[in-house]
């Protein structure tokens, strides 16, 4: 049992491994994060859905565990009388096809199904049947979540899990780390930039978009770089009943979200790696936006933009998978990023099983064996189809 563990990175992953050290194995940790306001943290700026629609199984078994995790989070997170709300609500996905990309919906819907995900295929009239509201013209089918899918609160969700773990004996502390100590094959201690060291038994690089400088000094070649999504804020006086989570093919995203929507995109040209978050791309609503729409939705041509904000993915360039794992070459070093966008609706499950991995060396609970780092090494690619 490994009773000195070091967290590199203070986001959902890091604080809910922290709470899970804690709650299920006595093992307080100790959490490094840079920036404690997290003004920059993925975990922070997520639109925070959570879904079943994936294309890998892993995925699939992540989300409904983590989604078992957050119908019960306020007993699990609970703090001095005080239960963690975090609004979740179970709303469902809609993935469109055109008749180009019907055969990958039902790939995808056979491994879903294969693993008891609630997911509907829906021809064009059984769709335009459920949502009225729905314009149908090119679609060639659609994939529809009809139960165990939707979104939440998702700093609700980072803050919580932080409380919880302190409450229990974590300690998180201010600290950007600079340099990480090693001994033959195992870690020692980590140095932040005002010098302070901390000893540790074991180390969790769980620093989302800002791993792989650090994963470098293990001489580890992380993919995992920082990936802007613009996210829009939404008025319009549409009434769009029973409206789930809606992807259109060109990519093109909305869910109801408070009075009004939320909706975003992949953004347009060459993604830049670390774009400053002040940066909103406001022509992307204008352009692809707005009009993909105002095209699937007749009642949303009155839409009009009233906010927008801007988030980090962590985003793994090798395969859009999260890297969970031993460090390669390293007796007690462990990794846990690279979501692609999916990270804050996984987090229960892989820090769960990270604990795990780190206080009793093995996997008990959701075998996390094919996110290991060793795929990249031997370039075995975990391909997810299903990344918006």
């Amino acid at each position: 049992m490994r009773r000195r563990v070091l967290v590199i990175g203070g986001g959902v992953i890091g604080a809910a491994t922290a709470f899970f050290l804690a709650a299920r194995h006595g093992v307080r940790a100790i959490v490094l994060e840079r920036d404690p306001s997290y003004r920059r943290a993925s975990s922070a700026l997520s639109a925070s859905s959570i879904r079943q629609q994936f294309s890998c199984e892993i995925n699939i078994r992540l989300s409904q565990a983590s989604l078992a995790f957050y119908r019960r989070i306020g007993d699990e997170l609970e703090v001095g009388g005080e239960r963690p709300d975090i609004g979740l609500a179970e709303r469902g996905y809609l993935f469109l096809a055109t008749a180009a990309g019907l055969d990958v919906l039902r790939a995808n819907h056979a491994v879903q199904r294969a693993c008891g995900a609630p997911v509907s295929l829906l021809d064009p009239s059984a769709l335009q049947a459920r949502l009225p509201w729905l314009a149908v013209d090119g679609i060639a089918g659609a994939s529809l979540g009809e139960a165990a899918e939707g979104w939440f609160d998702g700093y609700g969700v980072l803050q919580a899990f932080r409380r919880k773990a302190i409450a229990l004996g974590a300690t998180f502390e201010r600290a950007d780390v600079a340099r990480i100590e090693c001994a033959g094959d195992r870690v020692g201690a980590a140095v932040a930039a005002d010098g302070r060291r901390f000893e540790t038994d074991a180390l969790l690089l769980a620093a989302g978009a800002w791993s792989a400088p650090l994963a470098a000094q293990l001489r580890f070649d992380l993919p995992v770089r920082a990936r802007k999504r613009d996210v829009f804020v939404l008025a319009s006086p549409a009434s769009l009943p029973s409206c789930p989570l809606v992807i259109d093919p060109g990519g093109v995203w909305f869910r109801p979200e408070g009075r009004g929507f939320i909706a975003g995109c992949p953004p347009r040209g060459e993604d830049v790696d670390d774009a400053p978050l002040e940066a909103i791309d406001h022509g992307l609503f204008e352009e692809v936006i707005w009009p993909a729409l105002a095209h699937r939705v007749p009642a949303f041509e009155a839409l009009r933009a009233t906010g927008a904000w801007a988030g980090y993915y962590e985003y793994n360039t090798f395969d859009q998978n999260g890297i969970v794992g031993h460090l390669p070459g390293w007796a007690n070093a462990f990794v846990g990023c690279g979501f692609s966008g999916h990270g804050i609706q996984q987090a229960p499950a892989v820090a769960r099983a990270l604990a795990e991995l780190i206080a009793l060396g093995r996997y008990d609970t959701l075998d996390l064996s094919p996110l290991s780092p060793r795929r990249l090494a031997e370039k075995r690619p975990l391909l997810e189809r299903n990344v918006i």
